[in-house]
């Protein structure tokens, strides 16, 4: 693999934390992050179901690879060099479970910060949330402080 884009959703305060974390690592494989539901994630992918992709993390490699949640998460960190060998190992029998309740954890967490009655990409009502993509144009905050 020779480049990876990484689907995040833009309205996820940790998803973008962690977006401008993945930035800052010094990467064996190009990332590219783009905000999921977007028109540039449709532009990109037409085939990927993108409402799926607004629920859970979702990585494309350069030859159609798709992963979803933990693998996703996954091959993330393997793009990265100070990360690959722990991907490697979050890959095994004994690191399968350690990934897949990180990603339950980090879900659950991004849920509660959603708030009852939101889902991906909406604000209170099913409206588009704060820099939503409810207009096409996911505008992603700066990199906090």
């Amino acid at each position: 693999m020779k480049r990876l884009t990484v689907l995040y959703d833009a309205d996820c305060p940790l998803c973008v934390h962690l977006r401008h974390w993945l930035l800052r690592q010094r990467q064996l494989v190009p990332l590219d992050l783009v905000p999921a539901g977007s028109e540039e994630a449709r532009r990109r992918f037409p085939a990927l179901d993108h409402a799926t992709t607004l629920r859970e993390i979702t990585a494309v490699g350069d030859r159609g690879q798709v992963y979803r949640a933990t693998a996703a998460w996954i091959v993330c960190l393997w793009a990265l060099a100070e990360h690959r060998p722990k991907a490697h190992w979050l890959a095994t029998p004994a690191g399968q479970p350690f990934a897949r309740m990180t990603v339950l954890a980090a879900a659950k967490w991004r849920e509660a910060l959603k708030g009852p009655g939101e889902g991906p990409g909406e604000g209170p009502g099913g409206t588009p949330g704060p820099g939503g993509c409810g207009d096409g144009r996911c505008e992603v905050p700066g990199p906090p402080g």
